[in-house]
């Protein structure tokens, strides 16, 4: 019967998916993991080619480089990003209040972060997913919820207070 049937969730269907990716990716690392064990276990064999007497020169192998590549400091040391000229320090060399800035700083803080996805956000606040309520469907039902159990606790709190002066 179709009545009792699960609806189609296509947003578990792909996560099912992707869990199985990562399951045959995992196992390709520990294979290939033992592998690497597998090797630095088999001893080393030496040459008979050269002889390894104690008094024998050994050659040392040839330095062709630095191994580490040059980082920048610059973003570390100096955390400012912005433009600085003369006109942001006073005569004692300290950086200037800026209000204008930190007026921004306070909005941007305010706002919070942007979507990294903001279609998925789109369609979650309009129900266009399969399978998903609406955002606004979600909000409602919890607002209702919080409305209900305040008036549930002004009712125990008003309950205690007629029992104490009683």
């Amino acid at each position: 019967m179709a009545l009792f049937g699960k609806k189609h969730d296509p947003i578990r269907e792909h996560e099912r998916q992707l869990s199985a990716r990562l399951a045959e990716l995992q196992s390709q690392i520990s294979s290939l993991n033992e592998q690497i064990h597998e090797e630095q276990a088999q001893p080393k064999l030496r040459s008979t080619a050269q002889p390894h007497s104690p008094w024998s020169p050994v050659q040392p192998p040839a330095a062709t480089g630095s191994a580490f590549e040059e980082v920048s400091h610059q973003k570390v040391t100096s955390p400012f990003t912005g433009k600085s000229t003369p006109g942001h320090y006073n005569e004692l060399g300290v950086r200037k209040y800026d209000p204008l800035a930190t007026a921004r700083r306070w909005w941007r803080q305010l706002r919070g972060t942007t979507t990294s996805n903001p279609t998925l956000v789109r369609y979650l606040a309009a129900g266009n997913v399969q399978g998903l309520r609406p955002l606004r469907y979600e909000k409602r039902v919890a607002r209702n919820r919080f409305l209900a159990l305040c008036g549930l606790f002004i009712l125990i709190i008003w309950g205690l207070i007629y029992i104490y002066y009683r």
